[in-house]
């Protein structure tokens, strides 16, 4: 798949699924913008990617901050292809009860708010070329639920059905619009869960084992092409079979 000519803006590209999605588009001929709050590590990304790659340090959680990042990009390199929301945090393990209003908002705003905010400035831009691909990192707990993650499994449902609302709105204006719903990826972000959680989640994967970040990069990679040309408000499994829809 070529992705030569394309410019992408990659949240939370520091690290982890989202440095892996921004070097495979990268290595597919993109050139790609990271977005991070954590600036030393989304400078030293940006650095390992090279010339096809630059840092934007932003709280994708802030309007403002989300408008001139997706601008920085767009004005550099005259365009904006791809959007990759995938800027997201667990918010450590909890029962219901023992959640705090500040537990439940800081994972509303990190995992859902994001998404329609960028979402929202890239769509201003992408419509005006005609032409456009998001592609939003929601969960398998956004469709099944998973105990002491309800903040995350209820942000993620909320991903999953702003992802088919959108694109029914731009199906007709050249932006296809879709979600991939991983179960446990092997990242840092695992390391906020609590052992028994991270337990019972790969316990629940018929093929025994974590996801890897490549694996995830690759399908959103196919989503960002021209190869994928007539799906949109689709959520793509990648759970080693543990989806039951």
């Amino acid at each position: 798949m070529s992705l030569t000519g394309r410019v992408a803006l990659v949240t939370g590209g520091a690290r982890g699924i989202g440095l892996a999605i921004a070097r495979r588009l990268v290595t597919d001929g993109a050139r790609v913008a990271l977005v991070d709050l954590d600036k030393p590590a989304v400078e030293a990304a940006a650095g390992e990617l090279g010339a096809a790659a630059m840092a934007l340090v932003a709280d994708v959680t802030c309007g403002d901050d989300v408008e001139r990042a997706v601008e920085t990009a767009h004005t550099r390199w005259g365009r904006l292809d791809i959007v990759v929301n995938n800027a997201g945090i667990t918010g450590g393990s909890k029962l219901t009860w023992e959640l705090t209003d500040e537990d439940w908002h800081r994972v509303i705003a990190c995992d859902l708010t994001s998404v329609f905010l960028v979402s929202r400035a890239a769509v201003r831009r992408m419509l005006s070329q005609g032409s456009g691909r998001i592609v939003n990192i929601a969960s398998i707990a956004g469709k099944e639920g998973n105990p002491t993650l309800v903040p995350y499994s209820t942000a993620k449902a909320g991903v999953i059905g702003f992802t088919k609302a959108l694109a029914k709105e731009v199906a007709t204006r050249g932006i296809l619009v879709n979600a991939v719903a991983p179960a446990v990826i092997g990242t840092d972000m695992v390391k906020q869960m609590s052992k028994e959680t991270v337990d019972y989640l790969v316990a629940k994967i018929p093929m025994g084992r974590v996801g890897r970040p490549e694996e995830v990069a690759a399908l959103v990679a196919w989503l960002a092409s021209d190869e994928c040309s007539f799906s949109t408000g689709a959520v793509y499994d990648l759970s080693g079979g543990r989806a039951t829809y």
